[in-house]
Parts: structure tokens; sequence; C-alpha cells
């Protein structure tokens, strides 16, 4: 890579070291700025031909300079002679304008390195073309060495070359003296033009007579800068010292022969023997054959072969050559007439134009951008030619590459996209662009298609000329996908839809109703429901036309993929909006099917679509049905048993809220239909919905299995037996009024079988309850009451049974007022001293006095029940839910404040007095 660098850089060194040894110094360079050496002209190609611009215009030129090292050989005095004859020529040149003749921008400057003249633009020399690259820079330049001449711009070439002889020959009456492919010049467009007026001849006659020209005798002691080209020069010069305008004619006859022989002339001359080679070469001429022309295209051998002559007389002149045949090519009379153009009217000019086209294809690209475009652009300056000249550019743009349309076409036609007069001008610009449009889209850069290419397409859209809206709408669909989303969807559309709406032509609204249907696919599919949709709902007329371009839109839209309606969107607009329009009197037979068939397509999306919803959400109910039944399988049986049971309590709770909430909103709506509610009525309607959204939002409960342990059989408790048996003796007193209900319970010690209520110590320690009170299997159940029973209203409970059990001894009826307590009348407790002895190790160390004595628990007091309530109702042997083991406890919506405490019916057991007869005697 290094390597590469510095060779670079020692390339660009040398390069510049060239030019600037070249032009050091010399006046040239203060007004123009030198460049890159790209050929050599000029007699023996002395001259380097440099690139160049002017500082103040910035115009392209080109500079020719001749190194004076290369006289370095030579003495002084023949310096001089390089130096005279060099400035002669030139100063010549200078003084002719033609154009055939190479321009000049700048005259001859001399310095003390160099001679510098600036004329315009050159690709090379002739000589250069045909492969003669003496004084070229290293390596060659591709341009020159890939450099091909098409047979086009041989024809004429040489016809130019022609014209510049006929101009010398018959205005100037001069001989050119040394006409060679070295003092040929391709100009940037091309052209040939003629040069190197080193040794030309002026007519020695006034002009009105028969001119005449003296000869120099041929010299070989001067320098060969000093001579012209023995090899294109005519035998009259060497042989009789004599020439005339003949003799320029033999040389173009040379240069014919040689562009067709790749660069090689006819005869090679020895100048060291020149009169013996120009002998030789005069005995060659006479007897010219077949053979030495064959090259030679056979319509121009003949006329070459006269031209190579060797009696000048024989040799046609100039004006004759440029009217044979050959040069009646058509890309040659094309190219002769593009440099005739300024000399044309409008007419005949428009003429031209519009048979152009039909020449294009058979011209060489380089020479349609070089020689043509040029010629057609500068007529873009002239508004009126502008439409007759647009679309042969166009026709030269699709050939070109997308660097050479933005280098050499795009500058001069910016211009042309922002034109609008004259108007009819304008409207047929319009047209020619709207048919390339694709084109442009293609070859143009982002960014000046924003803003020069869609400003036109806008602008004919809004065009007051229906036959250019119309065209813009047939075409906008065939480049929609070279338009970038946010200028369709911003500025294309709206101007679409605006031409819809606004006009009154129905060609132009049924063309803007199809654009639309042709450029969908290009949109989003939420614009199209959100935008062109509604847009369709806007349309005034009823024309069927326009009707059958509003469904084909919705059909567009409803059956492409990328696009698609929504169910919403057809249930709710869609269908709306077909159905009224499918019913229009103008629709025929034909029309209405196609609108009921796509109707009826939508229908069927609508309900496929909707009918799956359903099922895909019934399908997963049911799968979340089947989870939970598998769940509740796959759980343990006690964790079973509360879920069930919390189920229950749930779905109660839920549906005593529901039911009250039902019936105080009947309530409420009954009141508001009587008249409004009071104050405080609905401060209680505001509390009891608090309470009910407190209700809803209150985690459950989970009710904790009890375990039901096996029976240990064990001694008998004798106080247990006695202290049932004293409750029964007391239930059997005398025959007494009934005594109002209690306010407390009586401490009475913990039964065997788990019914009773404990001490007052444990009685705070558990909120008065006993841990032990609940229903055993085998002891005794709480019988429910009825299947609409509230249990959250104030209703005292009123059927809760003892049951006897196979097992457990039968027990008298006892009321609230009699379980265990005195009547309240009396005044001085029993005296149960005598049966503390009775208590084992295993008992708490407190005497019955002390029992019967202790005060009674406040807290169980709010669960006495008035005597009406205590009426019983047969209940079954089972416990609140069905479930065996579970007491009040485990409920998990018990609230004592809720619950009053039933009357308890013990009957009387025969086997207790027994056992108290064993134990007294």
């Amino acid at each position: 890579m290094e390597s590469v660098l510095n060779k670079l850089k020692s390339t660009v060194t040398k390069v510049t070291a060239d030019v600037t040894s070249a032009v050091m110094g010399n006046p040239v360079t203060r007004e123009f700025d030198v460049g890159r050496h790209i050929a050599s002209g000029g007699n023996g190609l002395a001259w380097k031909i440099f690139n160049g611009t002017k500082k103040s215009t910035k115009q392209e030129v080109a500079v020719f300079v001749f190194d004076k090292k290369l006289m370095d050989k030579y003495q002084k005095f023949e310096k001089d002679q390089i130096i005279d004859s060099l400035k002669r020529g030139v100063q010549q040149l200078t003084r002719l304008r033609h154009p055939r003749l190479l321009t000049m921008q700048h005259p001859l400057e001399e310095s003390r390195d160099c001679l510098a003249f600036c004329t315009e633009p050159v690709c090379a020399s002739l000589a250069n073309v045909l492969g003669n690259w003496d004084n070229l820079p290293s390596p060659v330049p591709s341009d020159i060495k890939e450099y091909k001449l098409y047979d086009v711009e041989t024809k004429y070439g040489l016809l130019q070359v022609s014209e510049g002889l006929s101009f010398l020959h018959s205005s100037v009456k001069m001989v050119h003296g040394n006409l060679t492919p070295e003092n040929i010049i391709l100009n940037k467009s091309g052209a040939w033009k003629i040069m190197g007026f080193d040794f030309y001849i002026q007519s020695t006659n006034p002009s009105e007579q028969e001119p005449k020209f003296s000869c120099k005798e041929w010299d070989p002691n001067l320098p060969s800068l000093c001579l012209p080209n023995p090899q294109y020069l005519a035998p009259e010069y060497i042989l009789s010292v004599s020439c005339e305008t003949a003799s320029d004619m033999y040389s173009l006859g040379a240069i014919t022969y040689a562009v067709f022989n790749n660069g090689k002339p006819i005869f090679e001359v020895n100048k060291q023997d020149i009169y013996k080679s120009f002998s030789r070469q005069l005995d060659q001429l006479s007897r010219l054959g077949p053979n030495t022309l064959q090259n030679i295209p056979e319509e121009v051998r003949e006329h070459v072969k006269l031209l190579l002559n060797v009696a000048p007389a024989v040799r046609p002149d100039a004006d004759q050559m440029t009217k044979i045949p050959f040069f009646d090519d058509v890309g040659a009379v094309t190219l002769q007439y593009f440099d005739s153009l300024f000399q044309r009217d409008n007419l005949q000019k428009s003429q031209f134009f519009k048979g152009l086209p039909k020449v294009l294809p058979k011209l060489p690209k380089r020479v349609i951008v070089q020689r043509i475009l040029p010629c057609l652009t500068s007529e873009f300056v002239n508004p009126d030619m502008v439409p007759f000249v647009l679309p042969n550019v166009l026709l030269i743009a699709e050939e070109c590459t997308k660097e050479e349309y933005i280098k050499l076409i795009l500058p001069d036609l910016s211009p042309v996209f922002k034109q609008q007069e004259p108007v009819q001008a304008s409207n047929m610009i319009l047209l020619i662009f709207l048919q390339k449009m694709d084109l442009l889209l293609t070859k143009t850069p982002p960014d000046e298609i924003k803003n020069s290419v869609l400003p036109m397409v806008y602008r004919a859209l809004e065009a007051p000329s229906i036959q250019i809206q119309e065209l813009c709408l047939n075409i906008i669909p065939t480049f929609a996908n070279l338009i970038d989303y946010p200028s369709m969807k911003n500025a294309l559309i709206p101007r679409i839809k605006s031409a819809c709406l606004q006009t009154s032509s129905l060609a132009v609204r049924v063309n803007s109703l199809v654009c639309l249907g042709k450029i969908l696919e290009y949109l989003d599919k939420w614009f199209v429901l959100d935008d062109i949709l509604p847009f369709l709902q806007q349309i005034p007329s009823k024309e069927p036309a326009v009707l059958m371009g509003i469904l084909g839109i919705y059909k567009c839209t409803f059956s492409h993929k990328k696009l698609g309606i929504t169910k919403e969107q057809l249930a709710g607009k869609v269908l709306p909006h077909l159905i009224p329009l499918s019913i229009e009197n103008n629709l025929n037979l034909n029309q209405f099917n196609s609108f009921i068939s796509v109707i009826k397509e939508m229908l069927n999306r609508l309900e496929t679509e909707h009918k799956t919803k359903l099922e895909q959400i019934h399908v997963m109910q049911e799968q979340q049905k089947s989870l939970d039944i598998t769940n509740q399988m796959n759980i343990p049986e006690g964790t079973k048993a509360n879920n069930q049971i919390d189920k229950v309590f749930t779905n109660l709770q839920t549906d005593i809220l529901t039911a009250g909430s039902d019936c105080k909103e009947n309530g409420l709506l009954k009141n508001q239909k009587k008249g409004s509610l009071t104050l405080e009525e609905k401060q209680k309607l505001a509390k009891e919905q608090e309470q009910a959204q407190k209700l809803k939002s209150q985690q459950p409960l989970k009710p904790q299995p009890h375990t039901v342990t096996a029976p240990v059989k064990q001694t008998k408790d004798l106080t247990g037996t006695l202290i049932d048996n004293m409750a029964s003796l007391a239930s059997q007193s005398l025959n007494r009024p009934k005594v109002p209900s209690s306010n407390s319970f009586s401490s009475v010690p913990s039964m065997g079988v788990g019914v009773g209520f404990s001490s007052p110590v444990e009685s705070t320690k558990r909120n008065g309850l006993n841990a032990n009170v609940g229903f055993q299997p085998s002891g005794l159940s709480m019988g429910v009451g009825t299947t609409s029973q509230n249990f959250f209203s104030s209703a005292v409970i009123t059927n809760m049974n003892m049951l006897p059990t196979g097992n457990m001894p039968t027990y008298s009826t006892m009321s609230t007022t009699a379980a265990v307590s005195q009547p309240a009348q009396q005044n001085r407790p029993p005296d149960m001293s005598a049966l503390d002895s009775l208590f084992g190790p295993q008992k708490p160390k407190i005497s019955m006095n002390q029992l019967s004595q202790q005060k009674t628990n406040q807290w169980l007091n709010q669960f006495v029940p008035p005597q009406s309530a205590s009426s019983s109702l047969p209940g079954t042997q089972m416990n609140v839910m069905g479930q065996p083991g579970f007491g009040l406890q485990g409920n998990p919506f018990f609230n004592p404040q809720n619950f009053a405490q039933p009357t308890n019916n013990m009957t009387s057991s025969s086997s207790a007095s027994n056992d108290l007869k064993d134990l007294f005697g």
C-alpha cells in the first residue's frame, strides 16, 4: 500500500513539476489556471495541450504550451528560426475566424521558458487519436488510448476539413501548406478544427484575380520544426517547387487514407534523400491500384484516388469535395445542420427537431452527447422552442447513465421544470415531462425531485386544463412506486382528492378514483382506513362511473392482503355507505350485481370473523372451567372441603349482597318515583353501600380443619357426671313458673363430650367460647334451618338442637335460665364445698363454691334470646354445612354479634340418677 501511495505521490509531483516548469512565468498564467496535460498537437506534435480555466469567468479552455527545452540541441539561429515559425502560425490563426478553424481564446504569450496561447477546449489532435502519442504524458491518458473514431465522426470530420479548406482557398486566398493529422484538432464536442499555419502561403495576386502562390524550395538543412511534414506534402512542392490550392487537396487525400488505415501514411519518406523518395512516390501514384485503397470505403475510394493524383488539375477542389455523396450520410447531415443551427428561424428549427428522434438512435452515444446534446440544451433559452427540443433531450437522457444525466443534462433541465410562460408552451412542457416521469424520478437526485419534479406534478394536478389533469392522473400510478411515502401522503393524495371533489368534469373525477385505486398498494393500511375511505363518502355525484370507482376502491382495500378492512369498519362505515349506493336508480343490472357481490363478501367475512372470535372465547371459558375442576381434584381432602365451604359462603355472600343491593336499588327507584330522598335516607344508603363494598373486598377466612382424635379409654369422670346430674335434678325441681332469661351463663366444667363453656379465665382468652365447642360426628349437631334463611339478618336462629346419640345419655331439656345457675331471686348461693373432695389431682385447684360465685361473662349476655325464641325445629344430624367435625370457630363469616344463643332443651337421663345413687348410696 505504501509503495502505491509513493508512486501516486511521485506521479502527481512530476505532473505538477511539468506544468509548473512549462508555464512558469508566462503571462498566460495571470488570467488562466493551467490543469492536466491531456494531448499534443501542431507541427511535429511540439505543442503540449493542457486543460485550463479562465480565472475570472471559470470558462473552460485549452492551453497550448511550447517548452523551449525542446530546442536545446539546436544552435541559437536555429532556435530563432523555430520560434519565428511557431509564432507565425499562431499569429495567423489568431487573425482567422471560422467555425472550421480552431478558435483562439488568448493570443500567444512568450516567456523565457515557453510559448503559450489559449483556445477553445479540446480533446486531442487527430494524430493522437490515430496512435501517434509523441509529447504526451506518461502513462498515456486512457481517453486518448481508448478513443475510437466512428464512421459518422470520420465522415463529418473530413467534411469539416473540406469546408475549412474551402474557406481558406476561396475566401482568404490562402494555401495551408502543412495540412496533417498533427494540425487537425478535435475539440471537446468532437468537431475537427484546423490549426498549424506555420507554412501558410498567401496569394500574391489581388483578390479579384486568379490567386497565385509562391513556394519556397525544400531546405534539408533547416530544423525539422521549420519544415512541413513531407509524408502529407504534395509532390509538386518538392519536384517542381510550386504549389496551389490543389496541393492542400492532395494533403486531404493523404489524411483520408491515413484515417482509414489506422494513421499509416500512404508513403514513407526518407528525409535525408527526399527527392529520390518523391520521385519514387510519383511513379507509385501514377499507377495507384485498388489494393492500395482497399481499406477506404467504396463510395469515396474514387474521390480519394483523384485527390492523390499526380496532376494538380485533376484533383477535386474543396467545394466539390463537400458535395460528394459520401458526405450525404444522415448522421453527417444532421451534425452539419446543428453546426448551422444559429442561421435557422424557429419554423425551420421546429421541423428539424420534430424529425430528430428518428435519427438519434442511429448515431453513436459519444457523438450524441458531445455534439448534439450541447446544441439542444442551448435552445432552452428560447421558450418557444422548448416543447420541440425537450423530447429529444429526454430521449438522450434515457441512454445516459445517472452520473452523465446529473452532470450533462440536469443543470439545463432545472429551469425548464419551473417554466410557466408562455402558457401554451408551459402546458406542452408539462405533458412531455409527465410522459417521461419515470425517467425523471429514476435518475434525478432526491433533493431535486422534491424541489423541482414533484412541484411540477402538483402544478399539473391543479392546472386548468382538463387534458393535463387526465394525463397526470393516468400517469401517476406508473411512477407511484418511485415517490417517497411522505410526499405521497402529505402532498400528492390531498391534491388528487381536491381534484376529484372540485372538478366539474366527470372524466377527471373518475380518473381520480381510478388513480387512487391503483396507488392503494403503496399506502399504509391505517392511512387508507382513516383518510381514503372516509373521503369516498364526501363525493357528491352519483353517476354510475363514479359509483363503480368508489366500489372499486372499497373492493381493492377489502381484498388486498396488505390492507384489508376491519370488521368494525365494515359494520360501522363501509356497509352503511355501500348498501344505499347499491340501490341507486342509475345502476344497471351488472353494476348492481357487482355491488351486491362485494356486499355479500363483506358480510360473509364479517360473520366468519366475529363467529370465530366468539367460538374462541367460548373455548377459553370451557378450558378454564375444566382447569378449575382439575385443580380441585388435585388438592387435599381437607383443603377441598374448605374450598367448597368458601365457595358456598362466597356465593351466599354474593347472592345476599346482590339481593340486598337489588332490593335497595328497587326501593330507591320507588322512592325516586315517589319523590326525592331525604338526607337521612341518603346517608343510610351511603353507609349501606360502603358496608357492601367492604364485604365484597374482604378476603374470606380459611377454615382450619379440625382433626378428630380417637377417644381414649380412661377412668370415669365422676365430677362431670355429678354436674350433669345436678343440672338434671335442678330442672326437675318443683314446678315453678318460667323465669325470664338470665343475662349470663353460669360456669360449667368441661363435659367429656366436649359441649359446654370453660372457666372465666379461658373465656377471656378465647373470647368467651371454649375451643372445644363443636359438633363431633358421634356427638351433638346443629340443625340447619330452611335454605332461605338469611344468616346476616337480625332474626334469631331458633333451630339449634342438641340431639342425643347412641353413646350419650339422654339429658332433660334445659332452658337458658336453668342451665346451671339458680333463679335470680335466690340471695345466697348453694354450698358445694362437700363436693371439693371429688376433684382429682388433674383438675384445677378451685372449689365448687368459687365456681358458682364467679362473675358472669358480660360478653355472653348478648346471646340470651327472648322466651319466644325457645321453640325448636327438628334438624338433621349434620353440622351447618353438612360436614362432620365443623364447629362454630370454623365458620369464616361467624360473628357473635350477629347470632343469639338458642335455647337448649335437655332431656333427663335415668342413667344419671342411677349413677348418683351408686355414688351417695
